[in-house]
């Protein structure tokens, strides 16, 4: 990743006039509804993020981050940031690797929009998947911190949190399919030849269910805090799309950055992998499955079409926003017009599965 980049992603700014709001009003509210708060308040605005506006809340005594939904009219379903919320809060009774969760408020009428607030979790975030200035041992054991965290997330007893409903019955795919369809046709902008095509050919060939556990929906890199130390995760961010269904939904989303090429964030492909100490695909399979129990990885290029083709409904989504001017971040429209390109791919994915 470029330092221009890197620079446009990472630390906070002032927050933009289109995503300010009343911040004495938030200061009431925090005073009234989160332990241990006391002001002054002061109000930044994370660079990085493309979906729900992010704010660091400073103060004398410790910072905290502010999650909202964007303001305008949204798609049904989209920016749940009291999903999020929910899922967080239940992930502390396990002492998973999350923020703590402090309130949720849904009255929009305080700030303008339904918001939460977190702990600020403090560590490093990798936004270049080559890990640029790392030693190799040390790159190593961010990846293997990353798989561990996830087959982690896997087992958690998600009912036993109070987390039984949070997804629908049925099979997750087809239930994912069948909402980014929904997605993209809401966001549609330019017709994209090979997204027609996967829209017909994903719902007919949907994998049985390998399992239910909670989903992260978007775990990468760069929506992980790592801890000073190097080999430990300290907080996963980003819970938008979770969801309970198929680990495996996660797990092959995961290894698509063996698949992509290396563009200067997630993708690895190209990479010589051995001299920059990160594990090879099969590697990040076998500790994987070594740690969830898991006898070996299926035929996985469904799999990498699927993740793909979600991720052209996400970028449609982007698309519509900058198109209604709702988009929460500058770099939007660069990023929506990635999504005919990530179409190919994903059909390429589709032909290899057999299509």
């Amino acid at each position: 990743m470029s330092e221009a980049l890197a620079d446009a992603f990472s630390g906070v700014k002032p927050v933009e006039a289109r995503h300010q709001f009343d911040e004495a009003a938030l200061a009431r509210w925090m005073d009234a509804h989160v332990d241990g708060y006391a002001g002054p308040l002061q109000v930044f605005q994370f660079k990085g993020g493309q979906s729900n506006p992010t704010y660091r809340l400073e103060t004398p005594r410790q910072a905290y981050v502010l999650r909202r939904k964007p303001f305008g009219t949204l798609l049904p379903s989209a920016h749940a940031v009291d999903r999020e919320f929910r899922l967080i809060a239940a992930l502390n009774k396990v002492n998973f690797a999350v923020p703590h969760a402090y309130a949720l408020c849904e009255d929009a009428s305080v700030i303008g929009a339904v918001f939460y607030v977190m702990e600020a979790v403090e560590g490093a975030i990798h936004w270049d998947g080559a890990l640029p200035g790392l030693t190799p041992e040390a790159r190593r054991k961010v990846y293997e911190a990353m798989i561990t965290t996830l087959a982690t997330l896997h087992q958690v007893d998600y009912a036993a949190i109070g987390l039984g409903d949070y997804g629908r019955p049925g099979n997750y795919f087809a239930r994912q399919v069948e909402r980014w369809t929904r997605q993209y046709r809401a966001s549609e902008t330019d017709r994209i030849e090979a997204a027609e095509k996967l829209m017909e050919w994903l719902p007919r060939t949907v994998p049985e269910q390998a399992g239910t556990s909670i989903v992260h929906g978007d775990y990468r890199l760069d929506n992980m805090i790592m801890a000073p130390s190097g080999d430990r995760v300290a907080a996963v961010l980003d819970w938008e799309l979770s969801t309970l269904g198929d680990p495996l939904a996660d797990f092959s989303y995961t290894l698509m950055n063996w698949e992509m090429p290396h563009d200067g964030r997630s993708g690895l492909g190209g990479l010589d992998l051995p001299a920059l100490g990160i594990p090879s695909r099969d590697k990040a399979a076998a500790l994987y499955c070594r740690l969830t129990g898991r006898d070996a990885m299926p035929a996985l290029d469904w799999y990498f079409a699927y993740n793909l083709f979600r991720l052209v409904g996400i970028l449609q989504g982007i698309g519509g926003r900058v198109r209604d001017g709702t988009a929460a971040s500058p770099r939007a429209a660069e990023m929506a017009a990635r999504a005919p390109r990530l179409a190919e791919a994903a059909w390429g994915f589709a032909v290899r599965a057999g299509a």
